[in-house]
């Protein structure tokens, strides 16, 4: 950002706000996004709310500069309140914030690698992030399962992001960070003191007693709400205009999601999914993520074929739109799900603009807020959800929606490529010399055959 002019600084925040304004607002509904605004600061106050807020940044972001000197930055809406109505101020506000990711495994027959058919990203991507020491162990969390609308799926999914959260689940009591990826500590530990927090919210009159019987009940009803509140949602959005038909989904259920290994242990099929319902936000994000149509493989050459223009007519990079305007038109343009390659520049820039958008949605978090119904509340017109013991009004918002850098399309394709064989090299390897030992053992039989 450092090297960029205060103009060029500007425009780059503007794009941000003209992007979720013009297409992800469009695809989403307005409930949902919350574009803000850019506004002028003065150096001397940005350079002290840098200084104040250094020691509170992950150690992870601690590298990346933030930038004092062009006096312009995004202002948006705390979304770990309640956003859409008129609040007290002083009634507790408790926030979910959850990255869900990928939820679906490539439909493309672009695809070379068998097993990308059959395992989703995220799952495959968990074994090279331990490997490489990002995290200490695999999540038992798959996309799939959250994306299913099987409330049954639903529940292990969110109950795997509290057991392992990594940066996939924060929550916030009142603004304030209580639980999100602590590695030192263990699970056990974190669940009671999270069931701490959480117990005024979902027992408020009740001696619930402390201990594991204590912190289950209160996990168990953070997750149902949680559940119902991702199941709600009737905010009109267009993402119905990117309806792929029922030819293009691939597989509905991730081969290494511990839950369905446990029910296939168990000579069990793996519920399929319930569907989710049109007007909630997770249906929505789906259909966005689905705008990769040809996945990373299919979609290289055609990055490919772009910049091999670009490079004739570098000029041209304004009109291909590659950084803005994000209009009327570049949001009509991403509708075109054509995937017949006519071998011209103008189909390959949609399907890398479309790339774009699906990776922002695979990207993007939710924050769900939540805050107790005060007794009088019944005349509010607000959205509730109800939990065994008390009521909530909800708030809904997405955020992390900056557009997916065109030039990061080369490091994804490789990342892609670093995953799967990865996992090819070291888990499905481990499957298949677990199969092998198996038809070993057994190799000294005789099999009998009797007359009928």
């Amino acid at each position: 950002m450092s090297s960029k002019t205060s103009e060029e600084i500007f425009q780059h925040l503007q794009n941000i706000v003209d992007f979720g304004k013009n297409v992800m607002k469009e695809f989403l509904g307005e409930n949902y996004v919350h574009c803000g605004e850019v506004v002028q600061l003065p150096l001397d106050f940005v350079k002290q709310l840098c200084l104040k807020i250094q020691c509170e940044r992950p150690e992870s972001r601690c590298d990346k500069d933030l930038d004092t000197l062009s006096g312009y930055a995004l202002c948006l809406p705390n979304l770990a309140r309640l956003q859409t109505y008129h609040f007290a101020e002083h009634r507790p506000i408790l926030c979910v914030e959850i990255k869900p990711k990928c939820g679906f495994i490539p439909f493309s027959s672009d695809v070379t690698h068998e097993m990308k058919h059959k395992v989703c990203r995220y799952c495959m991507h968990q074994h090279l992030k331990v490997a490489t020491g990002k995290w200490k162990q695999i999540s038992k969390y798959c996309p799939l399962d959250l994306y299913s609308g099987n409330k049954q799926r639903m529940y292990f999914a969110l109950k795997s992001l509290l057991q392992e959260a990594q940066n996939n689940l924060k929550i916030f009591k009142n603004g304030e960070l209580i639980y999100g990826c602590k590695d030192a500590r263990s699970p056990v530990a974190d669940w009671s003191e999270l069931a701490h927090h959480l117990k005024p919210f979902f027992f408020p009159s009740n001696g619930l007693a402390s201990g594991p019987h204590c912190t289950r009940a209160v996990i168990r009803e953070l997750v149902r709400v949680i559940t119902r509140v991702l199941l709600s949602g009737s905010d009109k959005g267009r993402a119905g205009a990117l309806r792929s038909g029922p030819g293009l989904w691939g597989p509905p259920v991730c081969e290494a999601s511990p839950f369905s290994r446990s029910l296939r242990c168990q000579g069990k099929n793996t519920p399929e999914r319930s569907g989710l319902p049109k007007g909630c936000l997770l249906y929505k994000t789906l259909q966005v993520q689905m705008l990769d149509l040809l996945d990373i493989e299919g979609l290289y050459p055609l990055y490919r074929r772009v910049e091999r223009y670009l490079e004739e007519f570098p000029e041209e990079r304004k009109t291909l739109q590659i950084d803005g305007p994000y209009d009327e038109a570049f949001y009509q343009r991403l509708l075109d799900l054509s995937t017949e390659d006519d071998g011209t520049v103008a189909f390959a820039l949609t399907k890398v603009q479309q790339y774009r958008v699906a990776m922002t949605a695979k990207d993007c978090s939710i924050m769900i807020a939540l805050s107790p119904c005060l007794q009088d509340a019944s005349s509010d017109q607000r959205p509730i959800v109800p939990s065994s013991r008390s009521r909530f009004a909800f708030s809904v918002s997405v955020l992390d929606l900056d557009l997916k850098p065109y030039e990061s399309i080369p490091h994804q394709y490789k990342l892609d490529g670093k995953i799967v064989n990865y996992y090819l090299k070291t888990v499905h390897a481990k499957d298949a010399t677990v199969m092998s030992a198996r038809f070993k053992e057994s190799e000294d039989c005789t099999l009998v055959l009797h007359k009928v």
